[in-house]
């Protein structure tokens, strides 16, 4: 195993786009990361509620400064 450090310096929140659209940021992102949640074995994320709510963390996440 190595013995590197996490760097210390954070990479997020990342500037929200000035249009306020980021083409990054996709349904197939959101889905992506809904099925890698399932995959690691948590319950699967079946309602539009629950996409609702990863889709407003990711977003937090990627570019809320409000920490």
């Amino acid at each position: 195993m190595s013995n590197r450090r996490l760097p210390t310096a954070a990479n997020y929140p990342v500037p929200t786009p000035a249009n306020g659209q980021d083409p990054r940021f996709t349904r197939g992102l959101l889905f992506d990361i809904a099925r890698r949640i399932e995959d690691a074995g948590f319950p699967p994320i079946t309602t539009g509620h629950d996409l609702v709510r990863l889709m407003e963390t990711l977003y937090v996440f990627c570019y809320s400064e409000d920490r």
